[in-house]
């Protein structure tokens, strides 16, 4: 039975799958890699770490598998990241990676000197400091030498694909997070590229997610034991994660909660966004989408059981929590990375707020679940009030495993959470991409119709959607109260 590889290039991790081509999940392997933190608010990578990582991984994953087998390999990864080679195709600089914050200015710039309205009418979108096109406009300003050397402007997950394809080339979802973009009409924005001082030779081509690229470079199969197998472009991480959970149709809905937190809303067409906190991208599918994206979502968690709390037993943490559903006088604001959406505020930080010396460890562990969830709504709002319905979501993510948080999320929403029967997200969509663009299915609906299953749902309980209706109006109240405090700190 033919077999297709799925990559998930993550921020801490690169998680790969072979998938057969029913669906079926045959092995799974992962790979870490260090983040650096050169300064408060910067992040970045090393592009040679995930590659390599990469090829460590695949040959694990390809240990004791007939390879004659494997038909295609596609691709999930971070968003935003700005990955810059020179003329001789060698990383000029560590990338900067999608949470990093170190590009207020020229954020500022595009959305108030440029301005809003010309970034939407050139992009659909607005500028927030995580996006491509900001980082860009630093590297310009603050190290003009390695401006001067750029030859390939690409994203994190392209990069693996033209180390195993030598074609320099990107999709359309992940492409949209740039702010390069021209989302409507699926072509790089000349306004933009001016803007950016960003010649468009520099840019890759642009492919439908679920197209080939071109196939495996020869040395690198003969390191792998692989043939010319199929590359796919592959799609943004969000994008992945929504194929990989069956959003395809209009109005299907998928919360990813990773890392960072996001609320995907899969849309038939381009639709204009009146609401610029929103993004407005296009979807893996051909089609597009609407997304909302909070920096830290499970990250919250992971800082506060292992950093603050100093457990690793995140269900035992939350063992009881059942019974404060909706009842907790703690309020938590999960700003740990600063804040896109809706407040896109580099200078955001997390907070406890509502302690008193009654308050206990299970109501503070309980509140941080609840922000999250509170931040995600913040978006969710934002797809209703333009008219968008929601009537349930899927749900994904290291986050998902939580029952008690699926609880919370169905609650603080209002509407049923679907957890599918296979939760890898990214690197199961990327799978579904390469077994399209391989022939193995005619299109993505086609594809995910026959693969994506669910394993529980859970609904919203009246009393308690009562009770976190009312908290979340408090917790809307909060950012404003502390958004001049957070510029002094």
């Amino acid at each position: 039975m033919n077999r297709y590889i799925g990559i998930d290039l993550g921020t801490s991790s690169v998680k790969i799958l072979l998938v057969r081509r029913d669906g079926e999940i045959e092995k799974a392997v992962s790979r870490e890699y260090p983040i650096s933190y050169p300064h408060s608010g910067w992040s970045e990578q090393n592009p040679v770490d995930w590659y390599n990582q990469t090829i460590d991984g695949l040959k694990e994953l390809l240990s004791g598998v007939d390879t004659d087998t494997v038909k295609g390999i596609s691709f999930g990864g971070q968003m935003h990241g700005l990955v810059l080679l020179d003329e001789n195709d060698e990383v000029i600089r560590p990338a900067i990676l999608w949470n990093d914050g170190r590009t207020g200015a020229e954020t500022a710039y595009l959305n108030e000197t440029i301005g809003q309205d010309k970034l939407m009418e050139y992009t659909a979108n607005i500028s927030f400091a995580g996006f491509t096109a900001p980082k860009i406009l630093w590297v310009k300003k603050n190290e003009p030498e390695n401006f001067a050397r750029i030859k390939k402007i690409m994203l994190p997950k392209d990069y693996l694909a033209y180390k195993l394809s030598g074609t320099f080339a990107t999709d359309y979802s992940d492409a949209s997070g740039m702010l390069l973009l021209d989302v409507k009409n699926r072509c790089w924005s000349k306004e933009m590229c001016k803007i950016c001082s960003v010649n468009s030779d520099t840019l890759p081509t642009l492919f439908e997610s679920y197209e080939k690229i071109g196939t495996l470079l020869p040395e690198v199969g003969r390191e792998l034991g692989l043939g010319e197998i199929t590359i796919a472009a592959g799609a943004g991480d969000n994008a992945g994660a929504a194929i990989g959970t069956g959003i395809s149709g209009s109005g299907d809905c998928n919360i990813s909660l990773g890392t960072s937190g996001t609320v995907f809303i899969s849309q038939d067409s381009f639709t204009k966004n009146e609401c610029g906190a929103l993004h407005n991208f296009c979807h893996a599918n051909g089609k597009y989408h609407l997304m909302g994206c909070i920096l830290s979502a499970a990250s919250c968690n992971k800082w506060w059981v292992e950093e603050i709390l100093g457990s690793n037993d995140f269900k035992g943490e939350e063992a009881g929590l059942d019974a404060l559903l909706g009842k907790n006088d703690v309020y938590f604001l999960p700003y740990l990375m600063g804040e896109r959406t809706p407040h896109n505020d580099v200078d955001a930080k997390g907070a406890f707020i509502g302690m008193r010396p009654s308050t206990t460890r299970k109501e503070m562990t309980l509140a941080v679940l609840e922000g999250v969830a509170f931040a995600l709504r913040d978006s969710v709002e934002l797809a209703r009030a333009s008219g968008v319905k929601i009537e349930s979501t899927k749900i994904c993510g290291g986050g998902a495993k939580s029952e008690v948080w699926r609880k919370i999320v169905a609650n603080v929403l209002g509407i049923p959470v679907i957890r599918p029967l296979i939760e890898e997200g990214p690197s199961y969509g990327a799978a579904i991409l390469a077994m399209v663009a391989s022939g193995e299915y005619s299109s993505v609906s086609e594809a995910t119709k026959k693969l994506v299953k669910n394993r529980d749902i859970t609904y919203p309980v009246d009393e308690i959607q009562s009770l976190y209706n009312k908290k979340y109006e408090n917790f809307k109240r909060l950012y404003p109260a502390l958004k001049d405090v957070y510029k002094l700190i």
